[in-house]
């Protein structure tokens, strides 16, 4: 009884600290190969570029606002927050899209459920080449129904319709490149 007590006491705090979660690791890159990667990018894409890695303020109107300022390009809208271990194990592969497919495709952050301060710390962590909206109370999230799960990415065509939804991380690039390819267009 008492080894059955340890065990699950072992196994009970090994869940709760968010072990066997993917961790991802810091992801510094170089700010000229960044200008390279996006060189080049239309006027509306090159907005998002100028905005890298900010907390943008202003909710649902202000998010819905830039939907319409990127309409001809396709959207892929990536709902994260720090405290959130898939966010983290998939917001690399996020970055690595974005300097791919950024003079073509426009790539938002949804920072939702967070504060600030955790907020900002871990976009100086993780590093991108695009603004994240701050969403405290989910309000951004609700308007690409992505309220229900962490992270969620909303992808948008290139009409500004809201094409797709994922609820859930990406565990492989290779998952989130395909979806850019089916939905991003």
């Amino acid at each position: 009884m008492r080894s059955r007590t340890l065990v699950l006491t072992a196994v009970l705090a090994l869940t709760s600290s968010g072990c066997g979660e993917p961790e991802a690791p810091s992801t510094v890159r170089d700010p000229a190969e960044t200008r390279r990667a996006l060189a080049g990018a239309p006027p509306p894409l090159a907005g998002l570029h100028a905005q890298a890695g900010q907390l943008l303020e202003g909710g649902p109107d202000a998010f819905r606002r830039r939907l319409r300022v990127l309409r001809g390009h396709a959207v892929v809208v990536n709902k994260w927050a720090s405290w959130c271990p898939p966010c983290r194990a998939e917001f690399p592969f996020f970055e690595s899209q974005a300097l791919k497919h950024g003079r073509k495709v426009a790539f938002i952050g949804v920072d939702s459920n967070d504060s600030a301060a955790d907020a900002k710390r871990f976009l100086e962590r993780f590093p991108v080449s695009y603004p994240s909206f701050s969403d405290p109370n989910s309000h951004i999230a609700a308007v690409f129904r992505g309220v229900l799960a962490f992270p969620t990415t909303a992808y948008y065509d290139s009409q500004g319709r809201l094409a797709y939804v994922k609820q859930g991380g990406y565990v492989k690039e290779s998952d989130l490149a395909a979806d850019i390819a089916r939905h991003a267009r």
